[in-house]
């Protein structure tokens, strides 16, 4: 059957209607609840509580996922969760950047709260259609489709009638069948995941964007933690989303001329200052692929090393001249100036399944050309894009991938690996067919892909116990952080970098404190306490979109013409005087700077005291790898000699002359060690917290967060 007549044959097993109403503020205070395996459907009221302490968004996941779960709840018993929330700014069309989701679960990698948000059109027709929140809950005992029927007020669950089941192909087919002719497809949302997600605990997953110059769907990803892994668990196939169309004011604002009056401020810089600055509306994220290469912080052979003599063959020009279709909206929410969503049009597929096809590919964003490309050896934009295709379609995040790929690369030339233990795979850097095969089988479900898709804490474990490998080894090189997969800058000449990775609520990623460049390149953090000083105000800072619904390109990628004019020029405060414009506008509400901050503190903690209660979020889990600090083999020290011995007589004040390479490298390690301890003590006193990183009773009460359940947690820890 075609797809067409599968939903017109498909088995309904609950049909719930609801009275809709307007949005009013932002908000239409309440949620949706949906429990696949007994089928209940109801909504819940957005209490004051939950929007003063906890705004939407995340706050509002984070909220829903503590109430549903016990401490020890796993990431595939049926009461954990999957929440997406868009924020209360989210779904605006006037200010660029504002069609962020957040996705909240307990995680099967880091069996912590894990948290990840994504572009695309879900979350905001969701809100459209009536609610702030989606919490979806239980399993199912077969494939299920939950279709969120905007237009008529009904949600349905129904059995799955045999649609396809990799992302490219299955959103295609919802969206054909759904939509009522050819002007309705751009008024469908569409949430799923791939096969190989459900072979693997790090699977992603897609939301979908209607692309109106190219008449296709698009997806973008929401990669991290393996939330895709949770949802296929579930077995939920695909949420469908339908409403009659996006209109100027759904959100019913306060003062709309005040946000089309910053809105269109933010335009005209990008119109004006775009190809002047990064050309992100040529190149999208990939733009910095180069420059990272230039300053020696592009992750190449497993973080080893911070350049290549092929990088040039990977410069983000090659995108722009060669691969990106330009000249068309690749805005992935409506009204968005930036247009980063780059997209490679036509490309024809070499390998797998679907080889000989022309597909359109999403991208690849820098951390994908980093992690599917220089991280792993491979410089071929071919390469990359074909594996990038293959994750997206598969739901496999492309970050995790490429960081766990590097690490079983560097495994297979350091002896622990060989072709008798990966099935005959010759997973050298560089090997682009066996990597690629890696994947393949992942997504079959069979073959050493399917020890890939466990990820590096896991790998880890298996190589020691099967393999004789030596942990210390393993623990150095294995860029994982509390279970997550390290993103894709090089931090070793970052100790900002390295709390920013390592001292995250949820893990290595850098959408909660990317410090890199001010740190290693500018040098504007260059005391301890300067940099604790970063660690507190960017990852609150940050947190604050992830509340709202909004994407964080838009606050620092193109910044204003006299931005170096200002003070405190890296927080580039024309773009935050923007947001405090915006949430004020759109929710009757009149914050300043130090509230937005503030209003982040109140989520931040929340999450740390969350991760406390399942057994996690302390000093211990902070802990990490060396090789995101240092050096770890001899050939990594050698390659920057001249470096390491000049920062070891002038900085660690000991003299290198006459020390043997690995005399150094201790050396080198232990005053490394020691920095970091050190920042761990600075930032967690900056953050209010305990020397274990406990937050401490007298900050919550600070920050208005002394609520009984979270006190109850943190007063055995003071």
């Amino acid at each position: 059957m075609n797809p067409r007549e599968l939903k017109e044959n498909r088995k309904l097993l609950t049909i719930w209607s609801y009275e809709h109403h307007p949005i009013e503020r932002g908000y239409n205070n309440r949620t949706l609840y949906i429990n696949v395996v007994t089928r209940e459907i109801k909504e819940k009221p957005v209490t004051g509580l939950m929007k003063d302490k906890f705004i939407g968004g995340k706050g509002f996941g984070l909220k829903l996922l503590w109430d549903a779960t016990k401490p020890d709840t796993r990431w595939n018993d049926p009461e954990n969760e999957i929440i997406i929330s868009p924020g209360p700014i989210g779904g605006i069309i006037q200010y660029s950047g504002a069609g962020k989701s957040l996705l909240v679960s307990i995680s099967p990698q880091t069996d912590s709260v894990m948290d990840s948000n994504v572009g695309g059109f879900f979350g905001p027709f969701m809100k459209f259609a009536g609610f702030d929140a989606l919490e979806l809950q239980g399993r199912a005992e077969e494939d299920v489709i939950i279709y969120i029927d905007g237009v008529n007020h009904r949600i349905e669950i129904f059995k799955d009638p045999g649609f396809s089941t990799d992302s490219h192909i299955l959103c295609e087919e919802l969206t054909g069948a759904f939509a009522d002719d050819e002007r309705d497809v751009k008024n469908i949302g569409i949430v799923s995941t791939g096969a190989a997600a459900e072979h693997s605990l790090i699977g992603m997953i897609n939301f979908t964007f209607w692309d109106i110059k190219r008449k296709k769907v698009r997806l973008k990803q929401a990669g991290r933690g393996g939330i895709g892994t949770v949802m296929r668990d579930k077995k939920i196939k695909a949420i469908i989303c339908k409403i009659a169309g996006v209109k100027p004011n759904l959100n019913n604002v306060v003062d709309l001329k005040a946000i089309q009056e910053r809105g269109r401020r933010y335009a005209r810089e990008v119109a004006e200052l775009d190809d002047s600055q990064n050309q992100i509306r040529k190149k999208g994220t990939a733009n910095i692929v180069n420059v990272m290469s230039d300053y020696d912080l592009l992750p190449t052979h497993n973080f080893k090393y911070g350049t290549h003599k092929d990088a040039f063959k990977i410069h983000s020009d090659l995108l722009r001249d060669k691969y990106f279709t330009l000249g068309v909206n690749d805005a992935c929410w409506a009204g968005c100036a930036l247009q980063c969503a780059k997209g490679v049009d036509d490309f024809v597929l070499k390998t797998g399944p679907y080889k000989g096809a022309a597909v359109i590919v999403d991208g690849p964003e820098y951390e994908t050309a980093a992690g599917l490309g220089s991280n792993i050896g491979i410089f071929d934009y071919d390469a990359i894009i074909e594996a990038s295709f293959y994750c997206d379609t598969y739901g496999i995040c492309t970050i995790t991938w490429g960081t766990v790929v590097a690490f079983i690369m560097e495994c297979y030339e350091a002896g622990i690996l060989n072709k008798e233990r990966t099935g005959g795979l010759d997973l050298h850097f560089g090997n682009i067919e066996d990597s690629l095969e890696l994947l393949h089988q992942l997504a079959r479900g069979e073959g050493f892909g399917k020890i890939a898709g466990l990820g590096i804490r896991k790998m880890k474990e298996i190589f020691v116990k099967e393999y004789g490998a030596a942990p210390r080894f393993l623990n150095d090189i294995g860029m994982e952080n509390k279970g997550l997969e390290y993103s894709q800058y090089i931090s070793k000449e970052s100790l900002a970098q390295q709390g920013g990775y390592a001292m995250t609520n949820k893990g290595p990623q850098h959408d909660e404190a990317w410090l890199i460049f001010m740190d290693a390149v500018k040098n504007l953090f260059p005391t301890l306490e300067d940099k604790a000083e970063a660690l507190h105000y960017f990852p609150m800072f940050r947190t604050w979109f992830s509340l709202m619904g909004l994407c964080k390109i838009v606050w620092n990628d193109i910044v204003p013409a006299d931005n170096e004019l200002q003070p405190e020029s890296h927080k580039v405060p024309g773009h935050v005087d923007n947001y405090v414009v915006a949430f004020n506008a759109v929710t009757g509400l009149n914050i300043d700077k130090k509230e937005l901050i503030r209003q982040s503190e109140r989520v931040y903690n929340f999450q740390r005291i969350f991760n406390i209660r399942r057994g996690y979020g302390l000093r211990k889990h902070d802990a990490q790898p060396y090789r995101a600090a240092g050096p770890v083999t001899r050939e990594e020290y050698e390659s920057r000699a001249e470096r390491y011995d000049k920062q070891m007589k002038e900085i660690i004040g000991i003299d290198p002359a006459g020390k043997t390479t690995e005399e150094k490298m201790a050396i080198t390690r232990k005053y490394r060690e020691d920095q970091y301890e050190k920042l761990l003590d600075a930032v967690y006193k900056r953050r209010g917290w305990t020397p274990d990183g406990v937050p401490t009773i007298a900050h919550l009460k600070e920050i208005g967060m002394d609520l009984p359940e979270l006190m109850e947690v943190v007063a055995p820890l003071q």
